[in-house]
């Protein structure tokens, strides 16, 4: 149920910062087999542990610790496999269950496991994404049409249909100005913004970037609003502006990721599952992840030091 890593980084390397370390270049972070071809919903919690879905087998959440553990955090209900993971304000562990059209909220000292919203009209739901007043946005495709929706789950675990007749919607997320939400659809391959209200409300749709060719799956904002979004069949993930300029290309080992996260000590370790090798790869970057960041201000614990890296270091 669980072993150290056999990857060829130190902890130093992976948790912390060098002299001279490498941008975007992509390691291996767990071997290759360890995640079902399922993996899917990297999120790190504010100690530095990083879980996805479908360790070992299909319908677990897996537990990476900085000191390079991996074992099985915890046994879903029966019947249930987890896809999108994220933390709320008070602490909890949402999961999109997109088996049974639900997501799913999880203490995760007790691994209590209860339904914290439940919509039988979803075709999935398949990721989330969660504003900073515990607002969760959810995306929800039909792969069989090619269609999509996008949803709405207050923190009362009310559930309102944003829109629908989409394309395949897949990798959403929220802007670190928290007033724009970024969609895409998989299969079109194109990437929607919308200005995004207090109250949780889409308008001023707008396509931001397309591309010509392979799909799109997970995604994930950093604090200067670029996107990062996994290129499923391509085997990278691509950086783009918030203005929608390509701004570089990240080449991974495997060719299927599904879905990314940032985490590390200061936020800027980009951690990448990956379907065909079923694995975790990483990768450093510049500045720190929207999310990474969300979750200290939550709870009052923003290191002093963090930030981007500074120019030439």
């Amino acid at each position: 149920m669980s072993g150290r890593w056999t990857i060829l980084v130190a902890s130093l390397v992976l948790w912390g910062t060098t002299p001279a370390e490498e941008l975007y270049v992509s390691r291996d972070l767990t071997e290759p087999g360890s995640f079902t071809k399922g993996a899917e919903g990297p999120a790190c919690d504010l100690e530095g542990n990083l879980y996805a879905v479908n360790y070992l087998r299909q319908g677990t959440i897996g537990k990476v610790t900085p000191d390079g553990n991996c074992s099985v955090f915890l046994e879903l209900p029966e019947g249930s496999v987890g896809n999108g993971i994220r933390f709320n304000p008070e602490g909890f562990m949402l999961v999109a269950d997109y088996v049974n059209h639900r997501v799913l909220k999880v203490d995760t000292r007790t691994k209590e496991v209860t339904v914290f919203a439940h919509e039988p009209s979803m075709n999935q739901p398949n990721d989330l994404a969660i504003g900073a007043d515990g607002r969760i946005y959810a995306s929800d495709p039909d792969w069989r049409t090619s269609t999509g929706k996008l949803w709405r789950i207050d923190p009362d675990g009310t559930v309102t249909l944003l829109e629908d007749g989409m394309g395949t919607t897949n990798g959403i997320e929220v802007g670190p100005d928290e007033g724009t939400l970024y969609v895409n659809e998989s299969v079109q391959r194109r990437v929607w913004a919308y200005d995004l209200s207090p109250e949780g409300k889409i308008s001023n749709k707008r396509l931001l970037v397309s591309f010509p060719d392979y799909g799109l799956d997970g995604m994930r904002c950093d604090v200067d609003g670029n996107l990062y979004i996994t290129r499923y069949g391509k085997g990278t993930v691509v950086k783009v502006s918030p203005e929608g300029e390509v701004l570089l290309e990240v080449k991974l080992k495997g060719k299927k990721p599904t879905n990314i996260a940032f985490g590390g000590p200061d936020g800027r370790t980009c951690y990448v599952t990956v379907a065909d090798r079923g694995n975790v790869e990483w990768f450093r970057v510049e500045s720190p992840g929207r999310s990474w960041k969300l979750l200290r201000e939550w709870t009052g614990t923003t290191p002093k030091t963090w930030g981007r890296i500074k120019a030439g270091g």
